[in-house]
């Protein structure tokens, strides 16, 4: 409760124009963001690019960024979001853009209405796992936080994160299938899923 009234308020600070809130924001979560996208594109100094290019965004858009919402799901589209704008634009002719066609135009890659729907289903997502596999998933996957810290803060054993992670990560790609099944929310949605599929 405690971390999530902080992150409330630096949000809160970061709209007001506040760089040390941005700052702390950036050193929290930077290594959780960059390894979310050398997981999809595999190249360090492009990695490197797209991190600085998703932090810019947070400055950028700091007014916008509801202050209800976590910083590290917004993180966690908007990185998805440009990772896959730069797959696109590298691998035009690979198999993943044969199978989910480009149907979406490219400005929209960059859209708040499409990072805050994709936000919203993944937040719904995270929500209805149980509590431990919730803390779990937030920890590892939107915090970056290594298993054996993760398991010292939940009190579970490092094989027990493990699972968590897996058995949460295979629910959210189960529950954004079942659940969102309108024609754009699946093509918003399709990298993400293949996303999912490398944790």
């Amino acid at each position: 409760m405690d971390g999530a009234k902080t992150e409330i308020s630096l949000l809160h600070d970061l709209a007001s124009g506040s760089f040390a809130a941005f700052e702390i924001l950036y050193h929290q979560y930077k290594q959780a963001v960059y390894a979310n996208i050398y997981k999809m594109i595999k190249q360090p100094a492009a990695a490197e690019d797209i991190l600085q290019e998703v932090f810019l965004a947070l400055w950028q858009n700091r007014e916008k960024i509801h202050q209800d919402k976590s910083a590290g799901g917004w993180l966690f589209v908007v990185s998805y979001n440009k990772a896959a704008t730069y797959l696109k634009q590298q691998l035009k002719s690979a198999i993943i853009l044969d199978e989910y066609p480009e149907n979406l135009p490219q400005e929209e890659q960059d859209d708040d209405e499409l990072y805050n729907l994709q936000l919203s289903i993944v937040e719904d997502a995270i929500n209805h796992l149980p509590a431990r596999k919730k803390e779990v998933f937030r920890l590892c996957r939107l915090e970056g936080r290594p298993y054996e810290e993760v398991a010292e803060i939940v009190g579970i054993s490092v094989p027990s994160v493990k699972d968590y992670l897996k058995q949460s990560t295979r629910f959210i790609k189960s529950y954004v299938q079942d659940e969102y099944t309108t024609a754009r929310s699946l093509t918003s949605l399709s990298l993400l899923i293949i996303f999912l599929e490398n944790y």
